[in-house]
């Protein structure tokens, strides 16, 4: 069951209320799981349960997608916004510095994080950041054709689809590398999710100008990359290496861009391994 924290920050029109939607169990050090664009917190669901065995887990809809609301005017999709909403989020549940992990726009928030000494540990697993502009400009590519996709199918197509292991294929294997392992139900929500994601286009367009470039010291760091990622390939993950040297760099054999569903005991295991 979700529930919503909201809590103050300071814009330069005044202060404004800031509402996100999360869930939590488990108990231990505190574990932060962030999403990717167009996603919402239950892409954490294979995961979870393994994680809460040793960690407080708490997996957070991203302002603008899931059941958050969007920011409120005057605070930006982009790193500069995000970042310090997340540590006031940190803030209002009461956890200080938690480990974080974070897939794809969920990965380059948890650098930042980390990169700011906000967490104590990250794990970033496809991290968004690391392409050229022509990486860029296709993995974009796809995300809006799937983002088209999911606004004009009716509703009772997808549900139609998602019955089929081709019609799971044909609505999330840019993000899978084994879609028919995807529930029905979960295939339904995740469309339904991209489908009324506000804050999607101002994410993207606010990614157009990203390039992660500065190192994250003094914090643990793993880069997970699946080796079937098809929307950001797998030789970002080098680059990411040669940006933050310390960071032990993982590859997932047999994950797409999304892991967590490909290969849920390996990737817990990566996210429980960083923690510790």
């Amino acid at each position: 069951m979700a529930d919503t924290v909201a809590f103050p920050i300071e814009t330069p029109g005044g202060q404004r209320t800031v509402e996100v939607s999360y869930e939590r169990h488990g108990g231990g050090e505190p574990l932060v799981l962030l999403h990717g664009i167009g996603h919402h917190l239950q892409a954490w669901d294979p995961v979870a349960g393994v994680l809460a065995a040793e960690r407080d887990v708490i997996a957070v809809d991203l302002p603008g997608f899931g059941r958050s609301p969007a920011l409120p005017d005057g605070v930006e999709y982009g790193l500069a916004g995000v970042t310090p909403v997340l540590g006031a989020l940190f803030e209002a549940l009461g956890v200080e510095r938690p480990h974080i992990a974070g897939n794809s726009l969920g990965g380059l928030l948890a650098l930042q994080l980390g990169h700011e000494k906000l967490v104590r540990s990250v794990t970033a697993l496809s991290p968004a950041g690391f392409w050229t502009e022509a990486e860029r400009r296709y993995a974009f590519g796809v995300l809006l054709g799937m983002r088209r996709g999911a606004v004009t199918l009716p509703p009772r197509t997808v549900a139609r689809m998602a019955r089929t292991a081709v019609g799971r294929a044909a609505l999330v294997s840019p993000i899978y590398a084994r879609p028919a392992r995807r529930s029905p139900d979960a295939v339904i929500a995740e469309t339904e999710a991209l489908r009324g994601a506000t804050g999607f286009g101002a994410t993207l367009a606010a990614g157009r100008s990203v390039r992660f470039t500065h190192d994250v010291p003094d914090v643990p760091v793993t880069i997970a990359w699946g080796s079937n990622d098809r929307l950001l390939v797998r030789r970002q993950g080098l680059r990411a290496k040669q940006v933050i040297p310390a960071a032990r760099l993982v590859r997932l054999p047999g994950c797409g861009h999304v892991p967590m569903n490909d290969d849920p005991a390996l990737v817990a295991r990566v996210i429980l391994d960083t923690s510790r």
